[in-house]
């Protein structure tokens, strides 16, 4: 009995979006298979399930042997053995590094260790990514993180060029490489309410002001590391808050900039010393290792993020009222006679009024 087939023959390799999709997800075969037939896809196809499952099956194998070059972005576009063109290339690359919010917030300010990896069951478990979508995502965290700490230059612009990555998701992956080389503490319950992107806000911040190459970019240590002339210089910040005088001072300047500008103007008064304090000594702090680990912590427990943040406060600040005050205490210390750090002040109260307007959730 003769049988005829209709067939094609090309050179460009054929690959569904959607399919991707799945295997990235760590869909099985049969799950994908069920969502596309729910999704109407034999009816627009005019195909049998044998048809749709083969075809699932084949692009699933075209995947995993493109993944190996995935790993490196730029063998992509220099192989062979897949026709590929290069808007599909961009795209393969892109959702390959592409991550879930909910995943990388499990993990942000941890060690890329396999001890970490041992625990992605539980995380899997927590977010409700799959263990095999986990692990590829922190397979790629610790790729990225490998191949660019022994880099010269920019970090967002070293992982763009290396990966190939679009400007936001290199900058996304910058802050997860920050915050894994200097351990920064996430985890805590205060800190729940913050999502990456409140991180990844802060982490752009600090790499631009207070590391190594916020002076000079081409520097070995890149923008992973804090610069520590800079925070032995934050020392001299204390002055602020040990001399009486100076403290006075600054107070009576910030409250006359304040009066009759806020409903909050009283507390805002009676609080100015601890939260002064508060903030002054968070960076006298930032030469200890520990205290650098607690940074965003301390943030929230020893200035005005987490106080203000209580709904049962009828004095709540809104976050026009915290702009406000943090623009009046950093530039009245400024006209501050006997306080000689203003440089360093600067430098120090950009990056901490940025966070904490940022951490602060109105």
């Amino acid at each position: 009995m003769s049988v005829e087939l209709d067939v094609f023959v090309g050179n460009t390799t054929i690959m569904d979006e959607e399919v991707y999709q799945f295997w990235l997800d760590g869909y099985t075969v049969n799950d994908a298979v069920k969502v596309r037939m729910e999704g109407g896809v034999l009816e627009e196809c005019e195909a049998s399930a044998e048809v749709l499952r083969s075809d699932t099956m084949d692009q699933y194998r075209t995947f995993q042997m493109c993944e190996r070059l995935l790993h490196s972005p730029a063998k992509l576009a220099n192989q062979l053995l897949f026709q590929i063109p290069p808007h599909r290339q961009t795209m393969l690359i892109e959702r390959y590094y592409t991550f879930d919010g909910v995943f990388v917030r499990e993990v942000l300010g941890k060690k890329l260790s396999k001890g970490t990896k041992k625990d992605l069951d539980d995380v899997s478990a927590k977010t409700g990514v799959t263990l095999k979508s986990c692990r590829r995502q922190f397979d790629n965290f610790k790729r990225v993180f490998k191949v660019v700490e022994e880099l010269k230059g920019p970090l967002v612009e070293n992982i763009r060029q290396h990966f190939l990555l679009s400007d936001k998701l290199a900058r996304d992956y910058a802050a997860i490489v920050f915050f894994a080389n200097n351990r920064f503490e996430t985890g805590k319950k205060k800190l729940h309410y913050l999502t990456f992107q409140d991180f990844a806000f802060c982490a752009g911040q600090l790499i631009s002001n207070w590391t190594v190459g916020a002076l000079d970019n081409m520097l070995e240590d890149m923008d992973v590391d804090l610069e520590k002339e800079f925070l032995q210089d934050l020392k001299e910040l204390k002055i602020l808050i040990t001399d009486k005088d100076l403290l006075d001072q600054h107070k009576s300047l910030v409250c006359t900039a304040l009066r009759g500008k806020t409903k909050a103007f009283n507390e805002m008064e009676a609080n100015f010393k601890n939260l002064s304090r508060g903030l002054v000594n968070i960076a006298a702090k930032l030469t200890n290792t520990k205290d650098v680990r607690d940074f965003f912590i301390d943030l929230v427990e020893k200035t005005f993020v987490l106080p203000m943040r209580l709904p049962c406060r009828s004095d709540k600040w809104t976050a026009g009222d915290m702009r406000l005050y943090l623009t009046h205490y950093t530039n009245s210390a400024h006209i501050l006679d006997t306080f000689k750090h203003q440089v360093v002040w600067d430098r120090y109260m950009g990056v901490i009024k940025s966070c904490i307007l940022k951490m602060y959730h109105d």
